[in-house]
């Protein structure tokens, strides 16, 4: 079992209509779907191909009456789930669910300093994300966290997980920070805008045509909130809301463009493209 300790290496669904998310999902990304639910815990595993890459479950009671809301959440591989949540709250940041082993791998729910969530794991058994995984169709392409403040953001997840700056791109009133793992880029962050309530991770997901796809968000229930907008050198994307109100993107390509998606930003790191404003 190879980890790459500082990616992404898998993600979940949190929800309060399994069935539905699961409808919908399959109907949107194209994935598969298949029931790994345990004596304790519901649990469905979205599939590409053959290959597992994202779970769904449903949201806790206790959760919700505490006011949590469905959310897409997404794990980053670690060395040791318990030194990085130790250092998580030494950094300033939360731990909603101290390390433990569960149905996918010794996992930890936290949170940054600006209260976005995310999870950290270990010894993952469904599968994971590999680095070469980001370019595939119905995977994963982009990750991007809307921060009250992108600067403070960047230093805390360079210090926890040595993420790297791979370059920015400054626009009249916002700064996008993109960032590597391991020397891939793998996404941005930049300091969220008033009518984003709170910080948060966007996952951006790999489609083929993003009119198509746009459409199925809304013939299944969804809203499409922003887009299909263009990206400097080529691309699409749509930030979008699934029925039940978790948040998720699509990045992909217009007919007239040809099929693929860009998880580079058309060339933005590797050919000095800067892009003028953030993708949220």
């Amino acid at each position: 079992m190879v980890d790459y300790p500082g990616y992404f290496a898998w993600y979940e669904l949190i929800t309060t209509d399994m069935a539905a998310a699961r409808a919908f999902y399959t109907e949107v990304v194209g994935w598969g779907a298949h029931d790994a639910s345990t004596p304790d815990l519901a649990y469905t595993l979205f599939t590409a191909g053959k290959a597992s890459v994202c779970g769904l479950m449903d949201l806790p009671q206790e959760a919700r009456k505490m006011g949590a809301t469905p959310r897409w959440m997404g794990y980053v591989s670690v060395n040791d789930v318990d030194v990085a949540a130790e250092r998580i709250k030494r950094l300033g940041g939360a731990v909603y669910v101290p390390p433990t082993n569960s149905n996918i791998g010794r996992i930890s729910v936290v949170a940054d300093p600006q209260t976005a969530t995310l999870a950290l794991v270990k010894g993952l058994k469904p599968g994971r994300q590999r680095p070469d995984d980001f370019a595939k169709q119905a995977r994963v392409g982009w990750h991007e966290l809307l921060a009250a403040d992108c600067e403070k953001a960047f230093a805390f997840y360079g210090e926890l997980f040595g993420w790297q700056k791979s370059g920015a791109a400054i626009g009249p009133t916002d700064t996008y920070q993109v960032f590597s793992a391991g020397g891939q880029t793998i996404g941005g962050m930049f300091t969220k805008r008033p009518e984003d309530p709170i910080p948060f991770w966007l996952l951006y997901f790999n489609i083929g045509d993003i009119d198509a796809a746009a459409e199925r968000v809304k013939s299944g229930g969804g809203q499409v909130l922003k887009g299909p907008v263009e990206l400097p050198g080529g691309g699409w994307v749509a930030r979008c809301r699934d029925p039940q109100g978790a948040a998720f993107a699509l990045q992909g390509t217009r007919s007239l463009d040809g099929f693929g998606w860009s998880t580079e930003w058309a060339g933005f790191s590797s050919k000095g493209r800067l892009v003028t404003k953030p993708r949220g």
